[in-house]
């Protein structure tokens, strides 16, 4: 399915109406009570218009001229697709905070929901109601952890270690992390169902009232496509033969708030699968080889990407770089040469993550006629990325 465009100032979810609907309080309700279907989100999401946001005003981010990987039905059937996907079932949190308006959250009213709407009794007062999507992977193997124990007035998010060693931004932690599944969240606080009911219509047609709730579903993991493009590796026989499969990025937030959409402190290094694809005719016209994979985070620590005012990118990307100071991100991807020997090769891809907050396209361009052949296993090279390969003189300590 392709990622559709849209227009608008900035990276952009598409805006997402919650809608609830409260019928005549039933005679045998408990004064005061109000029955509500609530409609949360009606969840058209075409969320791959995610990546579809302006650098600055009119200019759109165009993801697709900077992919040179694809995305074919292989990748699909080992990857899954290369965008968000709809969910379809929904975690409904109700948070009644009695006459104070944005008050302090006591024990929440549970749901959890197939389709779009609840139905549920009200009391008169105030309300804050949060919902996320419900998790359901293919395997039962679920990566993401929702932690609601530890307080009722917000809800965590976070990822597991897996059993690779983690060797880069991750000095709390000896392995690297789960990418985390597909999470979006909606918040709406402070909703007042008063006895006036104020905001309310009443619907012939269903025999209730209808109050309307805007809101908006915003994504909490972000995608990123990485490739690395192998120039002159098919001169005179392959130079890289294979991969193994396996990648890290470095740097990416472990948590996220699932009430604010802001990440938590630590920085982890996340893990992702990368495949190798020869001969792809790349931007230029070039024959290639291309590694390519797909990894979901939480995006970078300290921040709500979705937040970020991409009307004014470059005081977004200045809020970036004061949050992401002490961080840095790369990529390392361990490659198989022709001489059977293997070496990890790492890529430092701070400046495109960053400059690509809400997910994008990583590219690393390698000039294999330079990239020395490793004699032992084992070993690890370092390259500064840039995008004109034939302008950079590569240095690597195998």
């Amino acid at each position: 399915m392709m990622i559709n465009r849209i227009m608008a100032t900035c990276l952009v979810v598409s805006c997402l109406a919650t809608t609830s609907c409260e019928r005549e309080p039933m005679l045998h309700l408990h004064q005061g009570g109000k029955d509500i279907d609530m409609q949360i989100p009606a969840v058209d999401l075409n969320l791959k218009v995610v990546w579809n946001y302006l650098f600055k005003y009119d200019v759109e981010y165009d993801w697709q001229a900077e992919w040179t990987y694809g995305w074919d039905d292989t990748d699909i059937s080992m990857f899954g697709p290369i965008g968000y996907t709809e969910p379809h079932a929904f975690e409904v949190r109700r948070y009644f905070t009695g006459s104070t308006q944005y008050g302090t959250h006591r024990s929440p009213y549970k749901h959890t929901i197939s389709g779009n709407s609840i139905y549920a009794k009200y009391d008169f007062g105030f309300w804050d109601i949060l919902a996320w999507n419900y998790i359901d992977t293919p395997d039962g193997v679920q990566s993401v952890r929702i932690d609601e124990t530890s307080t009722y007035d917000y809800i965590t998010a976070y990822t597991g270690q897996t059993m690779n060693p983690s060797s880069y931004n991750a000095p709390h932690f000896t392995h690297s992390f789960y990418q985390p599944e597909e999470l979006f969240s909606s918040y709406e606080k402070g909703i007042d169902i008063n006895r006036n009911l104020d905001g309310f219509v009443f619907d012939e047609e269903r025999n209730c009232w209808v109050r309307t709730l805007e809101s908006q579903l915003q994504p909490l993991t972000y995608i990123y496509l990485v490739q690395v493009i192998l120039h002159h590796n098919n001169r005179n026989g392959r130079k890289v033969t294979s991969i193994d499969g396996n990648a890290n990025l470095s740097g990416m937030a472990r948590s996220v708030n699932v009430n604010t959409g802001i990440t938590g402190q630590d920085a982890i290094t996340v893990n992702f699968y990368m495949r190798m694809k020869r001969d792809i005719v790349d931007k230029k016209g070039e024959t290639v080889d291309v590694i390519g994979g797909k990894v979901l985070t939480f995006g970078m620590p300290k921040l709500n990407p979705y937040k970020l005012d991409t009307r004014s990118y470059l005081e977004s990307l200045k809020k970036v770089a004061e949050a992401d100071l002490n961080n840095r991100h790369y990529v390392d991807v361990k490659m198989q040469f022709y001489n059977g020997k293997d070496s990890t090769i790492v890529f430092d891809v701070t400046d495109q993550v960053r400059r690509l907050y809400r997910g994008g396209v990583i590219t690393v361009e390698l000039d294999m006629d330079k990239v020395p052949i490793p004699n032992q296993s084992g070993g690890s090279g370092f390259d500064a990325v840039v995008e004109d390969f034939e302008e950079k003189q590569w240095e690597f300590d195998m």
